[in-house]
């Protein structure tokens, strides 16, 4: 009676056993299923074995309805020390048969670890008010190996010393040629420009020194010869054409006579030229070439073409009879 009761027990245990594994078991597979319309999903190495250290592309490939979300794994983020990411590759639509797509994400990846190393191809996927994660049917196998390193075999020897080569006339010959033909060159062209120089009565020292003043008489001519070619006062620039006219007459009293005539105005000018001996005549031109720029100037006066013709004689007259006398009697000569 007791054995009864015992092996009762345990047939009552064993069935409540197998009923919830059964259970367990078919929510299991409720679970796993997915629908009709799920994305498939594959993935694949190209090479399946390299080299430590070499590059390899991993490929995952997705065929999904038009409707459906697709977000691949963020391969920088998640491949960690077993792979480094070398470049993420734009994913690529391979395929569209109606609303079937089919797309191709690319990660061009290096290795680092020797070994067999496995990935199972995953994304994530939104479709209604579905949000799951989809894995690959196979595990992706990659064979990294490396090479084998005999340290009893080989002996480590310190850092050779540093070899002196003998010297060699070849290795400079060249530079001593080029060097020789820019010296003769160098010493031609002096001889050159001293003979040249020679015929102008010239020396090489006169090179180096710079050219003598212009005398101010010579400046002032050559400043109106300039200021008369502009032919200002037929073009109705009266002002301009007397203020440079009384610009070169105030620049030749400052060098003839150290007057500081730059900075000063008309009547001061008139005033400090009164204790230098001029022409009278002289004295009378530069008032009347003043006084006429001051009402051209500021009073807007139009004087004539006469009246401007006079003007730059009185100027030019001004400049020839107040030069140094010496100039004058070598010109006379």
């Amino acid at each position: 009676m007791q054995n009864s009761k015992f092996y009762r027990v345990v047939l009552s245990l064993a069935v409540v056993c197998a009923v919830g594994l059964a259970f367990v078991a078919s929510a299991q597979v409720e679970g796993n299923v997915r629908p009709s319309n799920a994305p498939r999903i594959s993935g694949r190495f190209e090479p399946d074995s390299i080299g430590i250290g070499d590059r390899f592309t991993y490929s995952i490939e997705v065929e999904k309805d038009l409707v459906q979300t697709i977000i691949f794994p963020n391969f920088a983020a998640s491949a960690g020390e077993q792979f480094e990411l070398i470049e993420d590759v734009p994913v690529d639509t391979l395929e569209r048969d109606g609303r079937r797509l089919k797309l191709r994400k690319s990660f061009r990846l290096a290795a680092f670890q020797e070994g067999m190393q496995r990935i199972l191809p995953q994304v994530m996927y939104a479709d209604k008010n579905i949000i799951d994660t989809l894995y690959g049917e196979d595990t992706l196998s990659l064979m990294v190996t490396t090479f084998q390193i005999d340290s009893t075999s080989h002996s480590i020897f310190d850092i050779k010393p540093q070899k002196t080569l003998p010297f060699r006339f070849g290795e400079i010959s060249g530079y001593l040629m080029w060097s020789l033909v820019a010296l003769l060159l160098i010493a031609l062209a002096i001889y050159v420009a001293i003979r040249v120089m020679r015929h102008y009565g010239k020396s090489l020292s006169d090179i180096f020194h710079p050219a003598p003043p212009m005398p101010p008489h010579e400046e002032a001519f050559r400043a109106l010869e300039r200021l008369y070619v502009l032919r200002l006062c037929q073009h109705d620039k009266h002002k301009l054409y007397y203020s440079t006219l009384t610009d070169i007459l105030r620049r030749y009293i400052a060098a003839r006579f150290e007057v500081g005539a730059m900075e000063m105005t008309s009547d001061e000018i008139i005033e400090a030229m009164r204790s230098v001996e001029l022409p009278q005549k002289s004295a009378m031109d530069l008032t009347e070439i003043l006084r006429e720029a001051d009402l051209v100037k500021f009073a807007k006066a139009t004087p004539e073409a006469e009246e401007n013709e006079a003007a730059f004689t009185a100027a030019w007259d001004f400049v020839e009879q107040t030069r140094p006398a010496e100039e004058s009697e070598e010109n006379e000569e």
